[in-house]
């Protein structure tokens, strides 16, 4: 990866640099930053995932998780921040897994915000997580420059890690799903706002903004709109039972429910 160098942080120093890098891109209110030092260097002692991805001698990218229930089977991965678009993400991704894999540990769980349709397209078609529950106002209010004035619902990803469709993603094979020609809208897109369809068909398509966070700053209204919206659909269909199988190029979750 152009000479970027993936390790295991645990001295001060380089959880302080962990620590500018995170501020840096999410420029936290005091006293609301997503994890401390101390924190970090706590979960490294008790041997939890703690990791950097230098270019040279630059911090580009880190990660943060820690073992999660059942016991021996799960890490969760906390929080991880990189450059955009440089592939920085999906290497610190790959050197989680086979940090996990190394430990006898079998799935990898994170939580990322629905509406951020990047994400959604890194977690389901890049990495060919699935989504296993929606979860209404997880972190409850944050102050941060991505999310201040929007409600911090959240979907669990579950990195199942040898899965059929992990192991293409891992290499380079994307997981795009085919959309049924019977699949019906169930939230679209009309001038920025989102409308409510059917929602009793077997398979299902539900529509996310393409800039949730630029519509957070330009338009408060339309975001909390969106907000309730997926909400109101993705999450009542999660929450009977229905499975999310994948992410279409067009900004859809594919939804697959029992009719």
């Amino acid at each position: 990866m152009n000479g970027v160098v993936l390790r295991e942080l645990r001295s001060i120093e380089e959880l302080e640099e962990v620590f500018r890098l995170f501020d840096g891109i999410w420029h936290p209110d005091p006293g609301s930053e997503p994890i401390t030092v101390e924190l970090m260097r706590a979960l490294s002692h008790a041997g939890n995932y703690v990791t950097g991805a230098y270019q040279g001698d630059h911090l580009v990218g880190a990660s943060v998780g820690f073992l999660a229930a059942p016991a021996g089977q799960v890490l969760h991965s906390h929080i991880t921040g990189a450059a955009i678009g440089r592939g920085i993400g999906f290497a610190l991704k790959l050197h989680q897994r086979g940090w996990a894999l190394d430990r006898g540990l079998d799935r990898i769980t994170w939580t990322y915000d629905p509406l951020v349709r990047r994400n959604a397209h890194f977690n389901l078609v890049k990495l060919g997580a699935r989504p296993e529950k929606y979860l209404p106002s997880f972190y409850g209010v944050m102050e941060d420059a991505i999310n201040t004035g929007d409600e911090s619902d959240r979907m669990l990803a579950v990195w199942r890690l040898t899965e059929p469709r992990v192991l293409a993603a891992v290499r380079g094979e994307p997981h795009r799903p085919k959309i049924p020609p019977d699949a019906v809208t169930a939230l679209a897109e009309c001038d920025g706002r989102p409308v409510a369809g059917r929602t009793d068909a077997r398979t299902l398509l539900v529509t996310v903004p393409p800039d949730i966070e630029a519509l957070r700053r330009t338009d408060p209204g339309a975001a909390k709109a969106w907000r309730h919206a997926v909400r109101d659909v993705l999450g009542t269909l999660m929450g009977e039972g229905a499975r999310v199988t994948g992410f279409t190029g067009e900004g859809h979750y594919l939804v697959e429910r029992t009719v």
